[in-house]
C-alpha cells in the first residue's frame, strides 16, 4: 500500500498537521515534515495514539474559529488599544459614557458614582490628551470641549492635545476634579528616530493571533517566477471577481485550505535583499523556482545564499515540467551541492514539481506552503498601534503618492496618522489587492495606502502615531538625522578596520565571506583552504561562493550581512565598484592563492599587515579591433570611467575574469600618440606582448599604492 502522508492524516483525524507530526516523531518514528510519509502500520500507529484527542473535540471543529479565520480579517474579541477617531453622526448628539475610557485617555477607570452628571468626583487623565479622547471621560462632545477650550483661550484641533494647565481649568468647569498623568508608556512606545537595523517587537504571548504566511518567490530569470506568480494570481483571484479585474499592488493574498497566503508580487533576490538592506525582514517563506529542463543556474545560487542569509524555509517549486527535457531527480541531485537536500533524498527541504504554464502542480505547491507555514507557527499581534513595511510605493494620476505596505503588527484603520521614515501622512483610503475598499488591515495584511504627503522609499518601516502633529515631528527628525548620515558614510576602510577590531576583542569572532572566482576548480580549491584556516573563538562563515565577475547583488549581500568580498582572478564590474564605495564594502581582489589565505587568517585574528592596495584609475570598454602591421591587434576603445595613460598597469577583464595582467604600450587618438584619454573619449590602446583582445573586453588601469592597514 501507497504511503499516507502526514498532512493527509492531519485532514482525516481533523487535526492540524504540527500536531500530528509532533505525536509521530513522540512515537519515534522517522518523519521530518508535514509532507513525509508513513507506513500504513505506522499510520494506524498514529490513529490510535491521536483518537482520543480527536473524539474529545481538539479537532477541526475546536482549530477552526481561531485558525481558519484570517488574521488579517478576523474581528478582535476585545477593541484594540489605538487612538482610531469615533465616527460622530451628529454635532448635536449626546455622548453616552463608555463602560470603560478608551486606553490612549486614561488608565484609571472612572469612579462608580460619575456614570450621571450631577455625581462629579476625581479623574485621571493622560498628559496630551485630545478633546476627542478627553470627551467621554468629562461627559461632553468634543466640540463643546473645544469651544470652552477657546473661550479659556486656547486654540486647540479636534485632535490636538491639551496642555496640562488647560486640562485642570476644563475640569473645574465641568465639574471634575483631574490629576494629571505623565506619559511614559508613549515616550517608550514612540519608534525610534532614524532607520533601524531589524524591527523586533516584545509582545505578550497572550496577545499573539496566528498570521498568514508572506511569501517571496526567487530563480535565475527566464526559469518562470513572473508566470508562477501570475498564475497563482490568476486561478486564486481573478476567477472570483466580476471582470476578471485585479488590481496590481505589488503583492496579493490566496485562501487555501481556509488559511491565507500573502504573496510579494515583486518577484527576484533583488527586491528580497532590498528590503533586507533596509532592516525590512518581511519575508516567511521563500519559494525557490528551479527549471527542470535548465537546472541550477548563477542566480539560482545567488537565491539560495540570499534565503539562507535571512535564516527562512525554502520550498523548492520545479517548473517547466512539461517540457521535453525536464530531469527533476538531476536537479534534486544538484541541489545538495548547495546545502539544500530534499526529503526524496533524505533531508527537510520540500520540493514540488509543477508547471506554472499549465498549472499542473500549483495547488500542491501552494499546499506545501501552508503546511510549512502551519509548522512555522506565524503569529502577530492584531491589537497594538499599527506597523510594518513599505513594499513599494509610485505617484498615481489622480491619487497622488500611493504605497503599497505589508501590517506585521497592529490593525491599520482608516483614518490612521502615520509615518515612514522622513515622510509622514494619513491613512485617506485603503484598498486591497482586488481594488476594493476596506477599512482595517491586520498583520501580514497587503494594502494599498492613499494619504501620504510625499513618496514613501520601499523597505521603509512605517509606524502609525497618536496624530498627524507627532507624525510630521517624526518625519522631520528622521530627515535630518538621515542628511546628517549621509555626510559621515563610513568609506570600505573605515569598515574593515571597525571589523578587525571586533574581531581582535570578541570572544565568539565571525568572519563573513563571499566568494568570487574565474572557475569552479579554483573556487573549490580556495573553499577547502579556508575550511582549513581555524582560531579559538573565530569562526569563517561563506554566506555564498560562485564562479563570474563580481556583481551589485554581491555587494548588496555583503551590505545586508556585514561580510568582506574576495575575489580570485575576477574584478567587480563599474557598477558593483561604484556601488561598494557609496556602501563602503570592501571588496579585495588575488591573483596568488596563497596571499588571499594569508589575509583571512590575519583578518580572523583582527590584524593585516601593511598593505598593497589598488586604486582604478581608469575603465575603457574594447568595441572595435584594428590589425596594425608590426603592432599586432589594436584595441579601439571608449573611455567610461577615469582616464587611460601610456605605460599604466592594465588588466584585460572578460566577463568581470581577468585574462591578462599587462601594460599599455600605445595609446593613439585617430592618427597622433598621446600620452593619456580622458572619460568620454574615444582611443586605440595597445598591450605589450599580448594580442588576444576581444570586442566587448573591458581594459581597467590601476595603480599600487602601499598603506598601512591596522
Amino acid at each position: 500500500m501507497a504511503k499516507v502522508r502526514i498532512y493527509e492524516l492531519a485532514k482525516e483525524l481533523g487535526l492540524e498537521s504540527r500536531e500530528v507530526l509532533e505525536k509521530a516523531q513522540a512515537l519515534g518514528l522517522t518523519v521530518k515534515t508535514a509532507s513525509s510519509g508513513l507506513e500504513p502500520a505506522e499510520a494506524d500507529q498514529v490513529r490510535g495514539a491521536l483518537a482520543p484527542a480527536a473524539e474529545a473535540g481538539t479537532g477541526a471543529e475546536a482549530i477552526a474559529p481561531e485558525a481558519a479565520a484570517p488574521a488579517a480579517v478576523a474581528e478582535p474579541e476585545e477593541e484594540p488599544e489605538r487612538e482610531a477617531e469615533p465616527e460622530l453622526e451628529s454635532e448635536a448628539a449626546p455622548v453616552e459614557a463608555p463602560a470603560s475610557p478608551p486606553a490612549r485617555a486614561t488608565k484609571t477607570a472612572t469612579p462608580a458614582g460619575a456614570a450621571a452628571e450631577e455625581r462629579r468626583g476625581p479623574i485621571t487623565i493622560l498628559s496630551g490628551t485630545t478633546p476627542q479622547e478627553a470627551a467621554p471621560l468629562l461627559r461632553r462632545h468634543p466640540n463643546e470641549i473645544v469651544r470652552t477650550l477657546v473661550q479659556m483661550g486656547e486654540l486647540v484641533g479636534l485632535t490636538s492635545p491639551i496642555s496640562d494647565e488647560a486640562l485642570v481649568l476644563l475640569g473645574d468647569q465641568f465639574g471634575w476634579d483631574v490629576t494629571i498623568e505623565a506619559v511614559e508608556e508613549e515616550i517608550e512606545e514612540e519608534t525610534p528616530v532614524g532607520p533601524k537595523p531589524k524591527r523586533t517587537y516584545d509582545d505578550d504571548p497572550a496577545s499573539l493571533k496566528p498570521r498568514p504566511p508572506v511569501i517571496t518567490v526567487m530563480g535565475h530569470v527566464d526559469h518562470g517566477k513572473t508566470t508562477l506568480l501570475d498564475t497563482i494570481r490568476k486561478t486564486k483571484v481573478v476567477e472570483g471577481e466580476h471582470g476578471g479585474i485585479t488590481q496590481h499592488i505589488g503583492a496579493y493574498q490566496v485562501e487555501v485550505n481556509g488559511h491565507l497566503l500573502t504573496f510579494l508580487d515583486t518577484p527576484g533576490h533583488e527586491a528580497f535583499t532590498a528590503l533586507r538592506a533596509r532592516g525590512a525582514e518581511v519575508t516567511d517563506i521563500v519559494v525557490l523556482v528551479v527549471a527542470a529542463d535548465d537546472g541550477i543556474m548563477p542566480q539560482t545560487v545567488e537565491a539560495i545564499s540570499h534565503s539562507k542569509a535571512a535564516g527562512v524555509p525554502i520550498i523548492v517549486a520545479i517548473n517547466k515540467m512539461d517540457l521535453p527535457g525536464a530531469d527533476p531527480y538531476a536537479i534534486r541531485a544538484q541541489l545538495t551541492e548547495h546545502e539544500l537536500v530534499v526529503e526524496e533524498l533524505g533531508g527537510e527541504v520540500i520540493s514540488v514539481e509543477l508547471s506554472a504554464q499549465s498549472g499542473e502542480g500549483v495547488d500542491n505547491l501552494l499546499e506545501m506552503i501552508d503546511l510549512v507555514s502551519q509548522v512555522e507557527e506565524l503569529k502577530g499581534n492584531p491589537n497594538a498601534r499599527a506597523s510594518g513595511v513599505i513594499v513599494e510605493s509610485q505617484l498615481d494620476v489622480g491619487r497622488g503618492p500611493v504605497a503599497t505596505v505589508i501590517v506585521q503588527r497592529g490593525t491599520l484603520t482608516r483614518g490612521d496618522a502615520l509615518v515612514a521614515g522622513p515622510v509622514s501622512g494619513r491613512v485617506r483610503a485603503m484598498l486591497d489587492h482586488k481594488g476594493d475598499q476596506v477599512k482595517e488591515a491586520g498583520p501580514s495584511a497587503p494594502v494599498l495606502i492613499m494619504g501620504w504627503g510625499d513618496l514613501p522609499t520601499a523597505g521603509d518601516p512605517f509606524d502609525v502615531l497618536k496624530d498627524e502633529k507627532a507624525a510630521r515631528s517624526q518625519a522631520s527628525a528622521t530627515l535630518d538625522e538621515l542628511k546628517a548620515s549621509e555626510l559621515v558614510i563610513p568609506t570600505a576602510r573605515e569598515r574593515l578596520t571597525q571589523l578587525l577590531e571586533q574581531l581582535r576583542t570578541a570572544d565568539d569572532a565571525e568572519l563573513r565571506l563571499i566568494l568570487k572566482a574565474d572557475a569552479h576548480g579554483s573556487l573549490e580549491a580556495v573553499r577547502e583552504s579556508i575550511a582549513k584556516i581555524t582560531r579559538e573563538g573565530g569562526t569563517i562563515s561563506i554566506l555564498h561562493g560562485a564562479v563570474g565577475g563580481i556583481t551589485e547583488n554581491d555587494v548588496s549581500l555583503a551590505e545586508v550581512t556585514d561580510a568582506v568580498i574576495f575575489g580570485f582572478n575576477v574584478r567587480p564590474d563599474s557598477k558593483a565598484r561604484k556601488l561598494a564605495e557609496q556602501k563602503g564594502i570592501e571588496i579585495r581582489p588575488y591573483q596568488i592563492i596563497y596571499e588571499l589565505l594569508d589575509d583571512i587568517e590575519a583578518m580572523l585574528v583582527g590584524r593585516l599587515a601593511p598593505d598593497e592596495v589598488e586604486r582604478v584609475v581608469g575603465v575603457a570598454e574594447v568595441r572595435e579591433i584594428f590589425k596594425v602591421p608590426r603592432a599586432g591587434n589594436i584595441a579601439g576603445s571608449y573611455i567610461t570611467d577615469g582616464q587611460m595613460r601610456r605605460g599604466a598597469k592594465v588588466r584585460l577583464l572578460r566577463d568581470g575574469v581577468v585574462i591578462h595582467d599587462g601594460i599599455v604600450d600605445s595609446l593613439r587618438r585617430f592618427k597622433d600618440d598621446v600620452r593619456e584619454v580622458n572619460t568620454g573619449f574615444e582611443c586605440g590602446i595597445g598591450i605589450a606582448g599580448y594580442h588576444d583582445v576581444k570586442v566587448g573586453d573591458v581594459i581597467e588601469a590601476y595603480q599600487i599604492l602601499e598603506v598601512a592597514r591596522t
